[in-house]
């Protein structure tokens, strides 16, 4: 069955978080792409063919509805200020060791750019391009609050909740 995509998340954290800060997930997240790409070193010998790995890229690019949030906040000071940022792209199910499947890197921001469309929605891109390679770990299991921060608990009429309801993440 094909995979969802609201089955991942992203988290931001500016290279000058303290140690034992948490980082930020990036609200109103629309779509993200994590993209490698080999360079190929392809050469024609005497013998024939020769065909081998070059280079390597990797990046993420995220798309957002713009919402001045402290995750899209931390991409546009990283760029600002020229800083490396880091970043998880975290599995939200957890797997077999009860944990959160994610990948970590460290990124130069190379781009944002805010939008606004006709529709009346702003909108905030980034690409992210990684430093070196991409790492594969696991994560603690996440609060349930970070997991579901676009949802809200149950209340019976005259309640007063603690937060206002939102709509999507």
């Amino acid at each position: 069955m094909p995979r969802s995509g609201k089955k991942s998340i992203i988290i931001v954290q500016s290279i000058e978080a303290a140690l034992g800060d948490g980082g930020e997930v990036l609200g109103h997240l629309t779509e993200h792409t994590h993209s490698k790409e080999n360079e190929l070193l392809d050469e024609q010998t005497k013998f024939g063919r020769v065909l081998g790995y070059g280079n390597t890229s990797e990046s993420f690019e995220i798309t957002a509805f713009y919402d001045k949030d402290e995750g899209q906040s931390a991409v546009a000071d990283a760029l600002d200020k020229e800083q490396q940022i880091k970043i998880w792209e975290v599995d939200v199910e957890l797997n077999e060791n009860g944990k959160h499947n994610a990948i970590f890197a460290y990124c130069l921001v190379e781009n944002t750019e805010k939008s606004s469309a006709g529709d009346g929605l702003e909108e905030f891109n980034s690409t992210l391009q990684v430093i070196g390679k991409s790492q594969k770990g696991e994560l603690a299991p996440l609060p349930e609050e970070v997991i579901n921060f676009a949802q809200y608990g149950f209340e019976t009429p005259g309640e007063t909740g603690v937060e206002e309801a939102t709509t999507g993440a």
